[in-house]
């Protein structure tokens, strides 16, 4: 569980991230750099510099900012521990607590995420905070396709959103992959950025163990990466 006084000083740091694609794309001429590829492993497939963002702009109170000038107030304190613990740990590849799944760890930090953010274990979702063994946890903890199923039968904790309805996805909320459109789920990350571009179409960055990411844009995962896959959302009740 994150510390509750780390709340405080947790903010989005997007908005640096945006500063430094205008300025390359004042050298460049307009064209834009991707903001994946600005912070991390992940990839863009924006062609315009983005207009509006979820995620926070520079603010003028210090008590605002995180430690690194980035303003994150427009995030709940819950909202700002699940992220604090997703920038903290998206590239972490062990753990004492939770254990660390070669190849298949994408749910098992998801899951993290939203301890992180105050969701309390249950009878169906939950680890054994004390064996540090990965799998010692069920099997909606740490299954792509069990914990889509899971959130199906408790609507009272998260929404199904599909990908035509990213006006209403959140940061913070679930993001799932069905690379094959086969109807299960193969892949789950954390949204960490919904950026609303300068052309009307609204572009979702995420962060996830399993092929370390942090802010890969959607677009790029079902486009490039893996070419006619689908996305789909979870829109976690605050």
């Amino acid at each position: 569980m994150s510390n509750p006084d780390q709340h405080r000083i947790f903010r989005r740091r997007r908005a640096l991230v945006l500063a430094a694609a205008a300025i390359v794309a004042l050298l460049v001429g307009g064209a834009t750099v991707g903001l994946g590829f600005a912070v991390g492993q992940g990839a863009s497939t924006s062609d315009t510099a983005a207009a509006d963002t979820t995620t926070g702009v520079p603010g003028d109170d210090a008590d605002e900012t995180s430690d690194d000038g980035l303003d994150w107030s427009s995030l709940s304190p819950a909202v700002a521990a699940q992220l604090e613990y997703v920038r903290e740990h998206w590239d972490a590849t062990e753990s004492d607590e939770f254990g660390y799944l070669d190849e298949n760890d994408c749910v098992n930090f998801a899951s993290q995420s939203l301890l992180a953010r105050g969701w309390e274990p249950d009878d169906e979702w939950w680890y054994d905070e004390e064996d540090g063994d990965p799998y010692a946890s069920s099997d909606v903890w740490r299954s792509s396709t069990a914990l889509m199923w899971y959130l199906e039968d408790h609507p009272e904790r998260a929404t199904a959103l599909s990908d035509d309805q990213r006006d209403q996805v959140k940061v913070g909320d679930i993001v799932q992959f069905d690379w094959d459109d086969s109807g299960d789920r193969d892949h789950t990350g954390i949204v960490t950025a919904v950026i609303h571009e300068d052309d009307g179409s609204i572009s979702i960055h995420y962060a996830g163990h399993t092929d370390a990411t942090w802010d890969r844009s959607v677009d790029w995962a079902i486009t490039v990466d893996h070419p006619g896959g689908v996305a789909s959302y979870w829109s976690i009740a605050d």
